[in-house]
């Protein structure tokens, strides 16, 4: 029984209204303001840069989960600790020297974070998960929001906490794509501790509600 931590996306708010959605998420049970950050390179879509999550930061009184969906990361993360990031993570499939991006990480005293594609075995995190904060894993491919929940995370979040424990490690496990109400349980039984909700939250009748629901699941 424990209280899942909350990061709705602003994938889904509001764009045009985004000050707003974001002084809503601060007046709510959220923990953290999950920003997807896509270069239309690594994933085929495109959603904003640094200007916008310095924007987000100047009005968000929740820290920054910043995920970068994105080549070359070790390029503009000294960017996002500027512009208001309080965890960033970069994508395993991205950093063919993630040791050295997550030491960059630590030295900007951000949370170090990486992010798994759904086709990508957790076992390559065995050597860094010391150095790990957060470990992000997808649970729908990445580049898109509102898409479909794969079923085979369930299995993939049980063996990442077995290799946390393993390695007695105190890494967090967030879970990032199609989660809601239907899910969100089995997914914190199963290990998980974060849980990303973009559409979820935002398309719903009552967003704050929605997130105090979710705070509310696992208990």
């Amino acid at each position: 029984m424990k209280y899942p931590m909350v990061a709705p996306s602003v994938l889904a708010a509001d764009f045009a209204n985004l000050q707003r959605d974001v002084e809503m998420l601060n007046g709510s049970d959220a923990d953290w303001i999950h920003i997807d950050i896509m270069d239309g390179v690594f994933v085929p879509n495109i959603s904003f840069g640094i200007p916008v999550c310095e924007a987000i930061n100047r009005h968000a009184t929740k820290p920054l989960d910043v995920h970068l969906m994105i080549v070359q990361p070790e390029r503009y993360v000294e960017a996002f600790k500027k512009a208001g990031a309080a965890c960033i993570s970069v994508h395993y499939e991205a950093c063919p020297h993630l040791h050295r991006n997550l030491q960059q990480l630590h030295d900007l005293e951000v949370m170090a974070g990486v992010a798994i594609n759904p086709h990508t075995p957790i076992e390559g995190l065995r050597d860094v998960i010391n150095d790990v904060d957060l470990v992000c894993l997808m649970s729908v491919n990445p580049g898109f929001g509102g898409q479909k929940f794969i079923e085979r995370t369930y299995e993939k979040v049980r063996a990442l906490r077995k290799m946390i424990v393993e390695e007695g490690a105190s890494t967090k496990i967030e879970i990032d794509g199609g989660v809601n109400a239907n899910n969100a349980k089995a997914l914190l039984d199963a290990g998980a501790d974060v849980l990303v909700a973009g559409s979820f939250v935002f398309k719903s009748e009552n967003p704050t509600q929605t997130i105090t629901d979710l705070k509310g699941i696992g208990v």
